[in-house]
């Protein structure tokens, strides 16, 4: 593609070179660089990007963007034709966008942000969509697809050059719908800017990323953006039973709709039964039995019916597709094991998230044990070690505290903070075991017969990051192991 495109409607403040090149890939990592490669600069909260010019055109780069402009020099000595732009970070998406030729103009894009239920309410409509019939991407947490077709993810939200390049993925294989988990990270860091989105679901706002954002304000006013880039004529899906609900869609050009629990709303939900097997619902005046327990798992299916109905599905058909999806990976996943014992593996690692699984649990345990085992991560949001800490001890009836991903922390540093939210009694009746597998063995050996074993906080994860090392670590491994041992 020709330079004048990809920068069409991007203020240049200068060239250094020839400025009408043949580009063959854009990226912002040297590492990526082909022949003919546009190399973007991006002075990140690590590395900055200026110091990898070099690398890029060793690698192929002919054209570099940039801000930083001591690196003219450098760029002119490497014979690398360079555009200087006033902010590359903020320019990304549209670069992207240009690059890849608008692929969310072809696609209807629904994008899911909130503090938790953003990976399975994105899941479940894919799942959904797909089982209707139609052309389908994913871009979430735990992978990306397009149609059956498995890319793999390390963020919540991707960068916009992956988003953009997926995208247009989805449209040349006849893709429809995309539905994406948008994270505040990535709001706040541009790197859904530029994207048209159909419509946008809110789930609800929690204490999370305050490491990140500092402040709850900054991260309502991050999951804020969503909304307030949406076009005249695209949906917002808002849940009317969060406080925080209403504010999202303040100023917002889309029309919109909400979802309850507890009041009149455009798509109200409620749960007449419930049992370890499932819920039975009353969804839009229907009963309908889900696979899925939890009130909140109800709020995540009243989503997932709202953002249908505004893509115009069959109501009936809708209900009975939603009635045979089961749960996401890692998302209050069942493994049953000898001696009537069920372990949970869900990726709850907020206090509200915590909570709302382990009342769930508590709620239809019929008087089982209920034991939890689960940590906090390193190098987060401090505050909220305590918290966990105090809520596992308030709903469980055995607490064992561990290790997540400690990252560049000592885990018995974590183990200290968490142990600030309990009480005396409470100490005394927990056990703090560092070793995350050691703690998972402990809990399924010493769990009384017909327990409940809620193992939380990393979910689909098949690693866990020590002293920054990245190392495989499977919770689920940990427990299909020790039960197919026991069961021999």
């Amino acid at each position: 593609m020709k330079t004048e495109r990809i920068f069409e409607n991007i203020p240049i403040l200068d060239t250094i070179g020839a400025s009408c090149l043949e580009i063959s890939s854009i990226t912002c990592d040297s590492r990526e660089c082909v022949q003919g490669s546009l190399f973007i600069a991006i002075p990140g909260f690590e590395a900055d990007g200026h110091t990898f010019i070099g690398k890029a055109a060793e690698n192929g780069a002919v054209a570099v963007v940039y801000q930083d402009n001591s690196y003219s020099e450098k760029i002119r000595e490497l014979g690398l034709t360079g555009f200087l732009l006033e902010d590359t970070r903020s320019s990304l998406s549209a670069l992207a966008d240009n690059f890849f030729l608008h692929p969310s103009r072809e696609i209807d894009l629904i994008g899911i942000t909130g503090t938790n239920g953003k990976t399975t309410i994105a899941t479940l409509l894919f799942r959904l969509f797909t089982r209707m019939g139609y052309g389908c991407g994913l871009l979430s947490t735990i992978a990306n697809y397009i149609g059956d077709t498995v890319f793999p993810t390390t963020n919540t939200t991707q960068n916009p050059i992956a988003i953009n390049s997926l995208l247009r993925k989805m449209v040349n294989r006849g893709c429809q719908y995309c539905f994406m988990e948008v994270s505040s990270h990535s709001l706040h860091q541009n790197r859904v800017s530029g994207l048209k989105f159909r419509g946008a679901v809110f789930t609800n706002i929690t204490h999370d990323h305050l490491d990140y954002h500092k402040t709850f304000t900054e991260y309502i006013r991050c999951k804020k953006m969503l909304f307030d880039m949406l076009p005249q004529g695209a949906f917002s899906i808002i849940n009317a039973d969060d406080r925080n609900g209403s504010v999202m869609v303040q100023n917002t050009a889309s029309e919109v709709y909400f979802y309850s629990a507890s009041r009149k709303a455009d798509f109200n939900v409620k749960i007449l039964e419930k049992s370890i097997d499932g819920s039975l619902l009353e969804l839009d005046g229907r009963q309908v039995w889900t696979r899925f327990i939890g009130a909140h798992n109800a709020y995540n299916i009243a989503a997932v019916y709202g953002v249908a109905r505004m893509l115009g599905t069959d109501r009936d058909e809708t209900l009975r597709i939603i009635s045979s999806l089961e749960s996401v990976s890692g998302r209050l996943e069942y493994i049953n094991g000898g001696d009537d014992l069920t372990a949970v593996i869900d990726y709850a690692h907020t206090p509200d998230a915590l909570e709302n699984v382990l009342k769930t649990l508590k709620d239809i345990s019929e008087g089982r044990t209920l034991m939890a085992v689960f940590g906090c991560g390193g190098n987060r949001d401090k505050t909220k070690r305590p918290e966990m800490a105090a809520i596992g001890a308030k709903y469980s009836d055995r607490l064992i505290i561990t290790s997540d991903n400690p990252r560049f922390e000592k885990p018995e540093d974590i183990i200290e903070d968490m142990k600030a939210g309990l009480t005396t009694v409470e100490k005394s009746r927990t056990l703090f075991i560092s070793d995350r597998k050691e703690a998972i063995r402990t809990a399924l050996i010493t769990a009384p017969k017909g327990s409940i074993i809620l193992i939380a906080g990393k979910g689909h994860e098949d690693y866990q990051i020590v002293n920054g090392i990245k190392s495989h670590f499977d919770d689920k491994e940990v427990v299909r192991d020790f039960f197919s041992k026991i069961n021999k």
